[in-house]
Order: C-alpha cells, then sequence, then structure tokens
C-alpha cells in the first residue's frame, strides 16, 4: 500500500513556512490525539500518519529529501530509529546512538509536556496507543516571554496569552504575571495550575521562561551591567565629564586626562539587583580611545608639533621594555 502525500496530510504545500506546518499539525493532533479517541483505531491511525508527515516536514534535511525524491527519499523510514510509536507514551526515551527521539521533541514543543516529565501524565508502557492510560494531572506548558533589559532591572508586569486544552476543547486564556527585577535569560517562572486542565484531574503547570533582548548599548554579565564607551583621542589626553546611559536613567563620568584605551570605570550598584539576595551588581564602563582615520592639514601640523614634545606613555614603555628583553634573549 503507498503512502499518503505528507503535504496532503497536513493540509500545507510545499511553500508553507515552518510556522504553517507546525500550526496545521497541531490542529490536526488535537483533533486525533489518542486521548481525545479512545479505543478509536482510525484516528490512532490517522494520529500515527499525521505525526509521520510532521516529523519529515519539520526537518530541513528530510523535508528536502522528501521533495526530491519523495518517500524514496527517506529511506522508507523518516524516523531513523526505530517505529517511534513501538514504545507507547513511555518516558523520555533515547535512540540508538544517545540522541534524544525526534518524536519526543515534537511534541514537547506543540503540547508541553505530554510525556512523562516533571510529575506530567502517566502512562502504560504497552506496545502501540492500545493499553489503558492513566493521567495523573494536566500537561505544563511553556511560554517564552521576551522582555527588555530594563524591565528585567526593573521588573515589570506581563500579559500573556496562549492555548491549552480544558478538557476536550482548546482555550484561548489570557494571565497577568509579575516578572521580578534582576531575572536572567532562561530562567522559569512557574504559574502552578495554569496548564493544561483535564476534566477530573489536577491541571499542569504554566513555565514562563525569560528570554532577555540584546541591548543596543549594553551587555550583561552575572549582575554587572558593562558599557564599551568611545571618546575621542583628545578627550583621552585631556579628560572630560561624559554623560552616559544607565539602566535607571542616566549618570556623568569623569574621564581623567591621560586615560588609555580599555580602562574601566565602576559605578556601583547601577546594575542588575540580585534576585533571591541583596544588593545590586555594578555598571562597568570600558572606555575605548577612538582614533580617527583621516586629518586635514591644519590637524596634521598641530599633531606634528605635537609629537616633538611628546613623552613616552606607559603602555609604549611597557612594549618597547620588554620587546628589548625578547631581542635580548634571542641573542
Amino acid at each position: 500500500m503507498s503512502k499518503k502525500d505528507f503535504y496532503q496530510l497536513l493540509g500545507v504545500t510545499k511553500s508553507s513556512t515552518p510556522d504553517e506546518i507546525k500550526k496545521a499539525y497541531r490542529k490536526l493532533a488535537m483533533q486525533y490525539h489518542p486521548d481525545k479517541n479512545p479505543n478509536n483505531k482510525k484516528a490512532e491511525d490517522k494520529f500515527k500518519e499525521i505525526s509521520e508527515a510532521y516529523e519529515v516536514l519539520s526537518d530541513e534535511k528530510k523535508k528536502q529529501a522528501y521533495d526530491q525524491y519523495g518517500h524514496a527519499g527517506l529511506g522508507d523510514n523518516p524516523f531513523a530509529g526505530g517505529n517511534p510509536f513501538g514504545g507507547g507514551f513511555g518516558g523520555a526515551r533515547s535512540r540508538s546512538g544517545g540522541g534524544p527521539d525526534p518524536f519526543q521533541d515534537i511534541f514537547g514543543d506543540v503540547f508541553g509536556d505530554i510525556f512523562n516529565q516533571t510529575g506530567g501524565r502517566s502512562r502504560s508502557t504497552g506496545g502501540g496507543f492500545g493499553g489503558a492510560r492513566q493521567q495523573s494531572r494536566g500537561s505544563d506548558l511553556k511560554y517564552t516571554l521576551n522582555i527588555t533589559f530594563e524591565e528585567a532591572a526593573v521588573g515589570c508586569e506581563k500579559l500573556l496569552s496562549f492555548a491549552r486544552q480544558i478538557g476536550a476543547k482548546e482555550e484561548n486564556a489570557k494571565l497577568s504575571v509579575t516578572v521580578p527585577a534582576g531575572v536572567k535569560e532562561g530562567q522559569r517562572l512557574k504559574l502552578s495550575g495554569e496548564g493544561d486542565k483535564p476534566s477530573s484531574q489536577p491541571a499542569g503547570d504554566l513555565y514562563v521562561i525569560i528570554d532577555l533582548q540584546e541591548h543596543l548599548l549594553f551587555r550583561r554579565e552575572e549582575a554587572d551591567v558593562i558599557l564599551d564607551l568611545p571618546v575621542s583621542y583628545t578627550d583621552a589626553i585631556l579628560g572630560k565629564n561624559v554623560e552616559i546611559p544607565t539602566l535607571f536613567g542616566k549618570a556623568e563620568i569623569k574621564i581623567p586626562a591621560g586615560t588609555h584605551s580599555g580602562q574601566n570605570f565602576r559605578l556601583k550598584s547601577k546594575g542588575f539587583p540580585r534576585l533571591g539576595a541583596t544588593g545590586s551588581g555594578d555598571m562597568l564602563v570600558r572606555v575605548i580611545v577612538d582614533t580617527p582615520s583621516k586629518t586635514n592639514s591644519r590637524q596634521k601640523e598641530l599633531l606634528e608639533e605635537l609629537s616633538r614634545y611628546n613623552e613616552e606613555t606607559p603602555l609604549v614603555k611597557s612594549y618597547t621594555e620588554k620587546l628589548q628583553t625578547v631581542l635580548r634573549n634571542r641573542k
């Protein structure tokens, strides 16, 4: 029996985007999932077909092979690690070679935690989908929340919009979450009982994963904030007061006369609050002396005049001494 076209199974085309393919699969998977169709062989078979189709079309290399050669390009085994349905809905499995099961990755992404993780659903270990299935609680869900550097520094309130299962229906939910000051990239906020809610079992949880936006000027090292500050070579020589931005507004720092490139200035407690501890990090301002690539004739004249009175600078002096030592050791 010939296999069905993967694009037709999901109701998409070759030009569909990955997000469109994922959305189409999610809709069908919700419809034909075995938990919603107990003891329904047709739904079980349909679920297997659409899952196989999604496994191929969501993988760039497998999709390319399928587009070029059809099912023959997949060696008639797109999972390349054995039948993923052979172990039922058991816990996380490893394929030969120690890699993660791609089938599990799909479901972890689309449904949250359908597989048995952190107290999620418990299932029989029988083959296929035929065994009796017990569910101790609803599935946990994950939500990636994008926030700015400034929001992470002062804390913020965010409204989340997401889909979750309530009984046999999908609900569009809206929840407000308080993001504490000082959160880091990748940290999780747990909203207990806000995941999927089966009809007669406790609800799962919602995990909000913090995604910190890149800043145009700042970067973060633990609780400290780093700012690279370019200054002109004349300001570095003569000194200058400079106004700079901070996470909480602005500040003024003094660039002393004779400042060299790479020199750091520390502003105490101008970094991120230490989450779960007292105090805050610092702000480190790293000076970068900016040398012009071109000079006009008058500037060149003045610089040549200055060079006649030029004293040896500390870094040049240190380098010269080290160079002489190296050359002497070579003789």
